[in-house]
């Protein structure tokens, strides 16, 4: 009787577990959909955007192609606190900070030398298979963008 009510405890846990990481509709990898994103010709292109679970934070891993087609690699891991974390591979960038406003919209900064280049708001559709990035900000020359990028989760 007792092994099955330790069996029967543990089955309970590791679904109660399952539950709460999938409900966190952020985690997983996101694929750009161009078709449906307006990036200006020359900016940067983030093809894929990967969230997961790093200890007690989240770890943000961004793969695209640069305004001239190299390829792009940066790496972000902090919690969604409105906080300053480093950001490494961004040249245009040193810091980034996420601020969760509910379970399917996040605020994002990202910070030069203490300096706001870019601000941009993140939501995910209700059946969370799509996200949206709007982001505006100024790029390296000193000019002002906007952009919108639509992701589908794969």
């Amino acid at each position: 009787m007792k092994t099955r009510t330790i069996i029967l405890t543990l089955l309970v846990c590791f679904a109660a577990g399952a539950v709460c990481f999938a409900s966190d509709a952020w985690m997983g990898t996101w694929k750009l959909n161009e078709s449906k994103s307006k990036i200006g010709a020359g900016m940067q292109k983030n093809d894929t955007v990967v969230y997961e679970a790093s200890g007690d934070n989240v770890k943000v891993t961004v793969d695209g192609t640069n305004g001239e087609g190299k390829a792009t690699h940066d790496e972000w891991t902090g919690m969604l606190d409105g906080k300053d974390y480093p950001l490494t591979g961004d040249p245009t960038a040193d810091t980034r900070a996420y601020t969760k406003v509910n379970g399917h919209t996040l605020k994002l900064n990202e910070k030069k030398d203490g300096k706001i280049i870019m601000s941009g708001r993140l939501v995910i559709s209700p059946d969370g298979k799509t996200r949206t990035l709007t982001l505006s900000g100024t790029n390296p020359m000193g000019k002002s963008f906007k952009l919108t990028e639509v992701y589908d989760k794969q």
